[in-house]
C-alpha cells in the first residue's frame, strides 16, 4: 500500500497535528506553568522585615574584602573583613539605606568593592550581554530546527520521480 501522501497525482495531504504532538504540547505548557509557580512562591520570601544583622549580612555579602581577592565581606576571616562587617551594622543600626552604605564603602575603596557590578554605565552591559547571548541563541537554535524539520517542504517533481522508480523495483 502506498502512502496517503503519494497516492494522487502530486497532492498531499495536510499535515495534521496527531494527539501525541499536543499531548507533548500540553505536557510543556503544564511544566512551564508549575515552574513559574514555584518561581513565584519561592521569590516572594516570608514577607517580614528583616532584622539589622539579617540585613548587614546581606549588605556584607555583597561588599569585597579590601584584602582578598573574589571573597565577600561577609565570608572571609580578614581583619579588613571584621572591620567591613563591623561597619555596616553600625550604619544599619543608625538608619542608613543599603545605597548609602554602599556609597560610603565605594567613596572609601572604589567601585571594585562591590562583588556585584552596578546596573549604569559599563555594569549595565555586564548583566545585559548574557540576557542578550542567551536570547540569541535561543533564537538561532530554534531557527535551526525549524529549518531542519522534515516533512515541511513540499515534495519536487524530482523527489516524486525517486519515490515512484523506488517503489517499482520493489
Amino acid at each position: 500500500m502506498r502512502p496517503r501522501h503519494l497516492s494522487g497525482a502530486g497532492t498531499t495531504a495536510p499535515v495534521v497535528p496527531t494527539p501525541r504532538r499536543s499531548r507533548r504540547a500540553r505536557s510543556w505548557a503544564l511544566l512551564a506553568v508549575i515552574l513559574g509557580a514555584a518561581l513565584f512562591v519561592g521569590a516572594r520570601g516570608d514577607g517580614s522585615p528583616p532584622t539589622d544583622e539579617q540585613r548587614a549580612s546581606r549588605i556584607a555579602a555583597q561588599i569585597r574584602c579590601p584584602t582578598c581577592r573574589s571573597q565577600s565581606a561577609a565570608d572571609s576571616d580578614a581583619p579588613a573583613a571584621q572591620f567591613v562587617r563591623e561597619e555596616v551594622l553600625r550604619r544599619v543600626r543608625a538608619g542608613e539605606s543599603d545605597g548609602q552604605i554602599y556609597g560610603y564603602f565605594v567613596g572609601r575603596y572604589g567601585e571594585q568593592i562591590r562583588l556585584n557590578p552596578s546596573g549604569g554605565g559599563v555594569g549595565a552591559l555586564v548583566w545585559a550581554l548574557p540576557v542578550v547571548a542567551v536570547g540569541a541563541a535561543v533564537t538561532g537554535l530554534s531557527v535551526a530546527y525549524r529549518r531542519r524539520r522534515p516533512g515541511r517542504r513540499p515534495a519536487t517533481a524530482g523527489d516524486r520521480a525517486l519515490v515512484e522508480e523506488a517503489l517499482r523495483r520493489e
